[in-house]
């Protein structure tokens, strides 16, 4: 059985060894000169940059690809469990360590807002109610029957999917500090926590459960592993060619088209990019009325701006992962998914691996990511126009962070959601397990 993996981001390179490991034969195709999708590697001057996913949620899920095979994962990747999971920051200065530390959550809490701790414990059970359902149960089962589907609505309103995720947690916590901090996890995979059905609640759960790590060497090194995996395994990896069209006949799929003209047999075709551009940009068959008319209907995931940046200074007390909070924090979430237009009182996400790995970056020299939600290309915005205004707008809002940041700036580059649509059709959306 011939098996054709289009991209290899993390569920890309996922599909191409489950289906190794049932005796396909498999080829993945990389547009990109390396692996990784969303989650390839930049290096500059001695720094290294992840390029996208670095909060890894399940750890057991990567070590199952290896293990499928008989192969110890720690012969291949080293990955960290973190003490400090998110340190949470606000305009009044007010921080917070989130953790898996009950206690120290607890201790926090109750220093905020005595009256809502009983709140958060109820909060966590209730998550876990949502977990057990929408994760154990449901995660690795296909929604493709519509009798399936009708048969779980008593079950979800149950958990009161109904609500949005800021909703569930309003209903347990009244603290608007607590609210924005025990809801932001949609904004993990895109979504707005404002209207995010409350089901995504199971990801406050999930990390309870299995913590938050970090792979040494950074994400890239997990890519890197799999990539050694699949090579042992005799998986056919092409890098360089771009797959431009997927080819049927009698509605089954028969083979796939390079950009050099070439073709490849297939009896099976795994692309886990957004459906719509899949269908419009790579099949040749003709879509149904309904089709167009769901397409044209889809909501899509917020936008990335992402400002990468090296430092001659070592920032100490900035922690792995930090997550400031705007002043205005629902509107400029509103101006984002809605308005879709950029708001300067900003939220983020600071990545600092250096923090726990000092190998990402030249000695006594510390290494950073930034991500802004911003809204998607739908926006109609200008980036080549506004990438610059943005940039320092984002290096504007971290000084009170980071004292002196513009001058110890030694090495920065920016990508915006131009780049992200550019490898929009062979990168496939990210994993549960790296999130």
């Amino acid at each position: 059985m011939k098996s054709i993996v289009i991209g290899s981001g993390f569920g890309g390179i996922a599909a191409a060894l489950r289906l190794k490991a049932k005796g396909h034969d498999v080829t993945l195709v990389e547009k990109h000169s390396d692996l990784g999708g969303r989650a390839r590697v930049f290096e500059r001057n001695g720094f290294k940059f992840d390029g996208g996913p670095t909060v890894i949620t399940a750890p057991h899920l990567i070590y199952e690809l290896f293990e499928m095979f008989n192969k110890d994962p720690s012969n291949y990747i080293k990955i960290k469990p973190l003490d400090v999971w998110y340190r949470f920051v606000f305009e009044d200065g007010f921080s917070f360590d989130y953790s898996g530390n009950e206690n120290s959550m607890r201790d926090q809490i109750e220093k905020i807002s005595k009256k809502d701790l009983n709140g958060y414990i109820k909060l966590v059970d209730f998550t876990k109610r949502i977990f057990d359902k929408g994760f154990t149960e449901l995660s690795d089962v296909p929604f493709d029957k519509p009798l399936f589907m009708f048969k779980q609505i008593p079950s979800l309103l149950k958990l009161k999917s109904y609500k949005s995720v800021y909703s569930l947690v309003s209903s347990y916590v009244k603290n608007d500090k607590l609210r924005r901090l025990l809801s932001m996890h949609p904004l993990l995979v895109g979504g707005n926590p404002f209207t995010t059905t409350s089901i995504y609640g199971l990801i406050l759960y999930l990390e309870k459960k299995w913590g938050i790590h970090y792979s040494m060497g950074g994400t890239g090194q997990i890519v890197s592993g799999l990539e050694k995996l699949m090579l042992e395994e005799k998986i056919k990896i092409i890098k360089g060619k771009e797959v431009v069209e997927v080819i049927t006949k009698n509605k089954k799929i028969k083979s796939v088209k390079l950009d050099d003209g070439s073709e490849l047999d297939a009896n099976n075709v795994i692309c886990n990019a957004d459906p719509p551009a899949v269908y419009s940009s790579l099949m040749n068959e003709k879509l149904s009325t309904f089709f167009k008319y769901k397409m044209k209907r889809m909501q899509y995931s917020m936008g990335l701006f992402v400002y990468y940046f090296g430092t001659k200074k070592k920032y100490e007390n900035i922690e792995h992962h930090t997550i400031k909070f705007g002043e205005k924090y629902e509107e400029h979430l509103n101006d984002i998914f809605n308005n879709q237009i950029l708001n300067k009182d900003i939220s983020y996400y600071l990545h600092r691996p250096t923090a726990t790995d000092e190998a990402m970056a030249p000695k006594g020299h510390d290494c950073f990511y930034v991500l802004v939600p911003v809204p998607n290309n739908q926006s109609g915005i200008n980036w080549s126009e506004k990438g610059e205004e943005m940039k320092n707008l984002v290096i504007d809002k971290m000084q009170n962070l980071m004292p002196d940041l513009r001058k110890n700036i030694i090495e920065d580059f920016y990508l915006t959601p131009d780049y992200l649509s550019l490898i929009h059709i062979s990168e496939p959306t990210r994993q549960a397990e790296i999130s």
